[in-house]
C-alpha cells in the first residue's frame, strides 16, 4: 500500500511541476509527470528531508523538496526539448 501511495504522491508531483511551469501543449504529459514527480522526490525530497534534519519520514520540508526537485527535472527537460527542436529546424535537408 505504501508503494501505491509513493507512485501516486509522485505523479502528482509531476504534474504539479507542469502546472507551475505551464506546458506547450494544452493537456498534461502523465508519463512524464511520473518521470519527473518520482525522480524529484528521489533527489529533492530526500536531500530536503535529509539537510532539515528529518530524516526519512514524511515531513513538510520532504514534499517540498519533491516539489522543487520535480520542478527542476522538468524544467531541464523542457529547455532541452526547445534545444532539439531548435537544432531540428536548423539542419539541412538533403
Amino acid at each position: 500500500m505504501l508503494i501505491i501511495g509513493i507512485l501516486l504522491f509522485g505523479i502528482l508531483v509531476g504534474a504539479g511541476a507542469q502546472l507551475i511551469l505551464g506546458t506547450a501543449v494544452a493537456r498534461l504529459d502523465w508519463t512524464f509527470a511520473f518521470i519527473a514527480g518520482i525522480t524529484g522526490s528521489l533527489v529533492g525530497g530526500l536531500l530536503a528531508s535529509m539537510v532539515a534534519g528529518d530524516g526519512v519520514s514524511l515531513r513538510p520540508s520532504g514534499i517540498l523538496g519533491s516539489l522543487i526537485g520535480a520542478v527542476i527535472v522538468t524544467a531541464v527537460w523542457q529547455q532541452y526539448r526547445r534545444r532539439k527542436a531548435g537544432t531540428a529546424e536548423r539542419s539541412p535537408e538533403r
